[in-house]
């Protein structure tokens, strides 16, 4: 596979995604897509990263005038997905619906075979969707923050909490409580957030720190119950649901984005065909009334714009890292 060097634009930050433009071969946008996409997600479905992946590719493909298939490559915190994509044909028939997920494993896992920020170009993000301190009730009795770390200081073993695998957002937000609390968890991973919530409502784990959208709807259905969102600010979708900050952990501000991802070396005429489509697409009033019910909000940036996030968020996921300790053979 080609590499590519990305031009200077601040310090570097915009890697793969400046120098496929400057370096692929040039394609007319026009003769492009003469054939179906695959959007690849690197989770099981039902997860959050499934569900827009699948209400972005209905839409794009009615925008292209082709079909998107969404292709699930779960495991190993993403990184599968994301591998298989990063060393994939770079003509833009294969995307991948990366998250922040990507930013966390680049410095938890010791050996990846590919470079997040080398070897895929960001096309557009298309969301942030908070994380949420969810329980089950029935089986971690607890109204507040406070009553859940106490529960766990007077369990033995104190609780478990899952999350969608090791390097993923969930599991340093977990990290993190422990250390901010002093109170023992122990880490469950899971492939996706489909079968951790089947886990949670079925009591084997006792708590999670996952995205709104999975488990949104058990939450208004009564049968989990949200504790804290893990962002700076309180959701639009669980307004009366406060921050670990205000519940008494300041310095929490970790929620979930996601973007489309190709790799590197792609046409420039197809990068640019497929994030002002994106961009249109995450600007209509049909797609955000489905971000909305999905306790999703919008997020708008060019490539270099993402590109610059995703640097500055790779490095201070680093610092945390480290200061964690996380890291998987």
């Amino acid at each position: 596979m080609r590499r590519f060097t990305g031009r200077a634009l601040g310090a570097a930050v915009l890697g793969a995604g400046l120098a496929a433009m400057a370096s692929a071969p040039a394609v007319a946008a026009d003769d492009w897509p003469s054939h179906a996409l695959t959007l690849v997600v690197p989770f099981p479905t039902g997860g959050t990263t499934d569900v827009l992946a699948r209400a972005l590719g209905d839409q794009l493909s009615r925008s292209l005038g082709q079909p998107v298939i969404v292709e699930n490559r779960p495991g190993a915190g993403a990184t599968i997905g994301a591998d298989y994509v990063a060393k994939a044909k770079p003509d833009g028939y294969t995307l991948l619906m990366g998250a922040v997920h990507h930013t966390i494993a680049t410095s938890v896992y010791k050996s990846l075979g590919y470079d997040f920020q080398k070897d895929l170009a960001p096309i557009a993000p298309i969301a942030m969707v908070p994380n949420v301190l969810t329980i089950n009730p029935a089986h971690t009795p607890a109204n507040s923050v406070a009553e859940l770390v106490a529960l766990a200081k007077k369990s033995p073993n104190g609780l478990t909490y899952g999350s969608n695998g090791y390097g993923t957002a969930q599991h340093l937000i977990g990290t993190q409580f422990q250390a901010a609390t002093g109170a023992t968890l122990l880490h469950v991973p899971y492939k996706g957030s489909g079968p951790l919530t089947t886990d949670l409502l079925g009591g084997q784990v006792a708590m999670s720190f996952d995205t709104m959208t999975t488990v949104l709807p058990q939450i208004k259905a009564g049968k989990l119950r949200a504790l804290a969102v893990t962002t700076a600010q309180r959701s639009k979708a669980l307004p009366d649901v406060p921050t670990l900050a205000e519940a008494g952990l300041p310095g929490f501000d970790i929620g979930t984005w996601f973007g489309v991802f190709a790799p590197a070396g792609t046409p420039p005429a197809v990068l640019e065909k497929l994030s002002s489509q994106v961009a249109r697409i995450t600007a209509s009033p049909e797609f955000r009334q489905k971000l909305d019910a999905a306790g999703a909000e919008p997020m708008t940036a060019t490539p270099a714009q993402f590109a610059q996030r995703i640097d500055a968020e790779t490095k201070r996921f680093a610092q945390l890292v480290k200061d964690h300790n996380l890291k998987v053979e």
